[in-house]
């Protein structure tokens, strides 16, 4: 139990500091936010408890593979922020995002690749 605790404080406490230096400055956040922070704590906490370097490599390849269908967002979003507003832009970058990840899989399986 304590183990769950420290993670969820450390890494909240990383990305708090994230935000707080993209309220400060676009470009040091966006620096940072494109840093695969929460990649690097996932695959540390799973090392420090005991995941297999097989298991620890999938989740890196399967990152790998879900990373692809997002990108398309980071392009569409500003567009889109500054026409409809914020929930809308995070409304249909999350529909994008799905759909891109959906047509990624049938993409991926075309190469014997079995994300979802």
């Amino acid at each position: 139990m304590f183990l769950f605790i420290a993670k969820v404080l450390f890494t909240s406490f990383i990305i708090v500091i994230v935000s707080e230096v993209a309220l400060k400055s676009d470009k040091y956040g966006g620096l940072i936010a494109a840093i695969p922070l929460t990649t690097f704590l996932i695959i540390f906490w799973m090392y420090f408890e005991g995941a297999s370097d097989k298991k620890i490599a999938n989740h890196i390849t399967f990152t790998l593979f879900f990373v692809l269908p997002t990108l398309p967002m980071f392009l569409v979003f500003p567009y889109i922020i500054q026409r409809f507003g914020f929930f809308i832009s995070v409304l249909l970058s999350l529909i994008l995002t799905s759909v891109l990840i959906y047509f990624f899989n049938y993409v991926y399986e075309h190469f014997g690749i079995k994300i979802l």
